[in-house]
């Protein structure tokens, strides 16, 4: 009973040791390699910018600095330009430039780090994916800075890829300030135009109409007839009187005839005066309701365009003040050394990591044992 006791004892250790060698000693030492002889070096880039405008108000941090000089962060605007730069559009502008299947995909590139160790898995939604993991964009709410690090397997590689995605998101800002501000002034002048072209129409009606009816201003124009109709009447009543007086004490003065004959032709200019201001179709009085009617026109439509050229000029003001800028804080870095990957501190993860399991799966058996003895 003892022997099986020892023996028992004897074949435990042995388990324990070769579950120690198969989850600790043999991952530890596979990982030591790799990361001593086999790992890539990698190059870490990396930039930085805030995208702003004049037209916000911040309380704090970089953005009173950028309030300071008369621009203000704009944070929705800052995630636009995030997910671009991890998006299919961005990589595909990359691939068209810089090749990145073939930078990421060098036959120099360890086996594990290799984009496309396969051909088959030479496509693009493959490459997508690989993109994002050495792709990475922190955005700092508070201050609104935006981190930019592109991780390349050589130190011109990670530079070249940082300041082609700097270049193609200033690129998308200033697309995206060009087309806010032509949304906000093309309606605006559009307006302007319409009602610029309808004061035309209405000035060239009246100018027209002027010189078709021979008229400048009616109410005017009546005003002087109607004084010249005034100075008539006072002129008939004038020779009516004189007349009066001649027949009364010198009933056969030859002047009298004369007199009767200058007041026929007093009454008639009178007469034709009076019908020049109110009377007939081509009287002022007729022609003044078509007059005014124009005139008016002519002043909404003025005043229309005067309001148009107010709403334009406040809508080219506003259109500067939606101006996008990408600002950059710090420009891309071309690295001196390889950062990644942290070889020591891999490997001793690797140990902690298969200690923690190795313990864990020992225990487990432990249980069992003595569950069973």
């Amino acid at each position: 009973m003892k022997n099986n006791e020892v023996e028992s004892a004897a074949r435990w250790k042995r388990a324990v040791r070769s579950r120690f060698f198969w989850i600790v000693a043999v991952p530890t030492t596979v990982a030591a390699v790799y990361f001593t002889f086999i790992a890539s070096d990698i190059y870490v880039s990396e930039s930085r910018f805030v995208v702003r405008s004049p037209d916000k108000q911040v309380q704090s941090g970089l953005g009173a600095l950028l309030q300071g000089t008369g621009f203000s962060r704009t944070q929705d605007n800052v995630y636009v330009v995030h997910d671009f730069i991890v998006s299919r559009d961005a990589l595909a502008q990359l691939q068209k430039t810089q090749n990145v299947s073939e930078l990421f995909g060098a036959k120099d590139v360890d086996f594990a780090n290799r984009f496309g160790a396969f051909k088959f898995q030479r496509n693009f939604e493959n490459l997508y994916r690989y993109y994002d993991r050495r792709v990475d964009v922190d955005v700092d709410s508070t201050s609104g800075i935006t981190t930019l690090r592109v991780n390349a397997f050589t130190a011109e590689s990670a530079f070249a890829l940082n300041k082609s995605l700097l270049e193609m998101a200033e690129t998308l800002v200033n697309k995206m300030s060009a087309r806010a501000q032509s949304d906000l002034v093309d309606s605006a002048k559009k307006e302007e135009q319409e009602a610029e072209t309808r004061a035309q129409a209405t000035a060239a009606a009246l100018s027209a109409y002027r010189t078709t009816e021979q008229i400048f201003d009616p109410e005017k124009q009546s005003a002087l007839q109607l004084q010249q109709v005034a100075r008539l009447q006072d002129n008939i009543v004038a020779t009516r009187t004189q007349i009066a007086q001649l027949s009364a004490f010198a009933p056969e003065n030859p002047q009298i005839q004369a007199l009767k004959q200058q007041l026929v032709s007093l009454e008639k200019e009178a007469q034709l005066q009076m019908q020049g201001v109110a009377g007939g179709s081509r009287s002022l009085t007729n022609k003044a309701a078509q007059y005014e009617r124009l005139k008016l026109e002519q002043t909404f439509a003025d005043k229309q365009l005067t309001l148009a050229m107010a709403t334009l000029e406040s809508a080219r003001n506003e259109a500067l003040r939606k101006q996008l800028y990408l600002e950059i804080v710090a420009n891309a870095n071309q690295p001196d050394v390889a950062t990644r990957p942290r070889r020591i501190k891999s490997v001793l993860i690797t140990l902690v990591v298969s200690l923690v399991a190795w313990g864990i799966v020992s225990l487990l058996l432990a249980g069992v044992r003595e569950h069973h003895d």
